[in-house]
């Protein structure tokens, strides 16, 4: 963390620096002082890549539990980047956590159109369609994950899933 804070000292603009340092951390246990370099680069007109920041943010309340936070900070990606995959999925889980997943799915559908075939989409799609009672269609959707991706960490995932559907 020394050499990110020498970084920013001699390059205050260097904002990948800035969100590194924010990674390093959060890891290691200084959660509110990584997320104010997150919220510094975020906030930072040079920064190439404020989603990332944002995402970033959000992954760190979602990890928490602070749901509402993280689905702030998560559509904040996503104002900034709508392509932003992670963002999608961390918000569809920030939704579950509030206990609205009925919310997060026309997000998620929104989302396969413009990435269709992305498992990680199809795998948020088909998690919080079994949660909404939809299990045809979440069936189908996880059916679609394993075809496409079997022996992927979401291929595995879907099939776990798809043991616990009802009969």
């Amino acid at each position: 963390m020394i050499a990110f804070r020498r970084a920013l000292q001699i390059n205050p603009y260097y904002v990948d620096v800035r969100n590194d340092l924010g990674a390093a951390l959060v890891l290691s246990g200084k959660r509110t002082e990584g997320r104010a370099e997150w919220i510094a680069a975020y906030n930072e007109p040079t920064n190439p890549t404020p989603d990332m920041s944002a995402r970033n943010l959000g992954q760190s309340y979602l990890e928490e539990g602070n749901f509402q936070e993280s689905a702030n900070w998560f559509r904040s990606s996503l104002g900034k980047n709508p392509k932003q995959v992670d963002a999608y999925t961390g918000l569809a889980a920030a939704l579950a956590g509030l206990q609205r997943p009925e919310e997060a799915v026309p997000v998620l559908e929104a989302a396969l159109k413009d990435a269709p075939g992305e498992t990680k989409l199809l795998l948020a799609l088909g998690d919080m369609l079994y949660r909404t009672g939809r299990f045809n269609e979440a069936r189908t959707r996880l059916d679609e994950v394993i075809k496409k991706s079997p022996g992927s960490p979401e291929g595995r995932r879907a099939s776990e899933m798809l043991k616990h559907f009802p009969r």
